[in-house]
């Protein structure tokens, strides 16, 4: 079982924030697939108050339920005996991501660009 942290603007919904404009139908089928076979999907988003209450009523309308939202999951707070406020999981899915591969890229830029100056 692997544990995926999503995001919710951009990623699961077209938005305009706060509006919810129309559902990523791919993702939206992934999140359902993963979780078929057995995955743990947290909502991992910035939404808060009665805009996280709408998304996860939007989520739920599009047949996902959260095995948590923006918190680990309860199992992990069991385990470690604390909510470490961090999300774990083995994936992090996001539309604003950066992969470690990016971060390298950009910082063999930075560093041949600093090297032509010297």
């Amino acid at each position: 079982m692997a544990v995926y942290a999503v995001d919710f603007d951009g990623t699961l919904a077209q938005t305009r924030f706060p509006e919810i404009i129309a559902p990523n139908k791919k993702m939206v089928a992934f999140v359902k697939t993963i979780q078929a076979a057995g995955h743990k999907v947290i909502l991992w988003t910035s939404r808060a108050n009665a805009d996280l209450e709408n998304a996860v009523e939007w989520c739920r309308q599009q047949g996902i339920v959260f095995d948590s939202v923006n918190e680990p999951l309860p199992e992990q707070i069991a385990r470690w005996n604390n909510d470490t406020r961090k999300i774990y999981a083995d994936y992090y899915i996001d539309d604003k991501a950066m992969t470690v591969a990016d971060a390298e890229h950009i910082m063999d830029e930075i560093l041949g660009i600093a090297r032509e100056f010297e």
